[in-house]
């Protein structure tokens, strides 16, 4: 990276060291960075960091786990197609020198919530996992997420409370239909853009839910890189 960006760099973002990577699933590794630049931030679970992969390259990873000593924990998806935010997780290995934002963003948990509803595919689950860690044993929780694969279900907290289902058997709006949230909570559907929209219309119109309480974050389309 030339030196001569280094200064405006050092204005946006932080220095971190990548101290683990391990694969979690076939498809989903988690990488570890530690800076003492994001030591005692508040972080909301469910929010992201941008970090620069590929030279001036951003993508934008949901955070896995944050530790006040500094230490952002995130779970990057290998696409079969992957761009250099793909190929950044599949060969990041400890030791690397990263540059990254604070972390960021408003799709968060609503911890008020009567009772939560998780909706999204691999990409969201990784929000899904720190939104669900975060949250008490007693807390009313269901949902349905989708996977290419068995192998690609990453291990969430209460995920036993979740319906799991392989993409191409049904679509994550029938599966939600099927499923029939009663309204009054909070619903978190992320994932594909179309299929985002698509729940959303089927909780609001069909289901009875008021549109402020579906919180929405399309993380991919197809043909479209770099969504967050």
């Amino acid at each position: 990276m030339p030196s001569v960006l280094n200064p405006v760099l050092d204005l946006l973002t932080v220095r971190g060291t990548v101290t683990e990577a391990e694969q979690l699933t076939s498809r989903i590794r988690r990488v570890r960075i530690e800076s003492a630049q994001l030591a005692g931030l508040e972080v909301e679970p469910g929010q992201q960091v941008r970090v620069l992969v590929g030279g001036l390259t951003l993508r934008t990873y949901s955070i896995w786990h944050y530790d006040p000593s500094g230490v952002v924990q995130l779970c990057v998806l290998d696409h079969p197609a992957g761009g250099p935010g793909a190929r950044w997780g599949r060969t990041v290995a400890p030791g690397a020198e990263v540059r990254l934002r604070r972390p960021e963003g408003t799709f968060t948990l609503r911890r008020e919530a009567a009772h939560h509803v998780f909706v999204g595919d691999e990409t969201a689950s990784v929000a899904f996992g720190a939104m669900l860690a975060a949250l008490p044993g007693e807390a009313v929780v269901s949902g349905c997420i989708e996977t290419a694969t068995a192998a690609d279900r990453l291990p969430l907290t209460y995920g036993d409370r979740l319906d799991w289902v392989l993409r191409g058997e049904t679509s994550l709006t029938d599966a939600v239909r099927r499923l029939a949230p009663e309204p009054g909570g909070i619903a978190y559907v992320a994932g594909e853009a179309r299929e985002v929209q698509a729940v959303r219309r089927m909780l609001v119109q069909e289901a009875g839910w008021d549109r402020r309480a579906v919180l929405t974050k399309p993380f991919w389309t197809p043909g479209k890189k770099g969504m967050e």
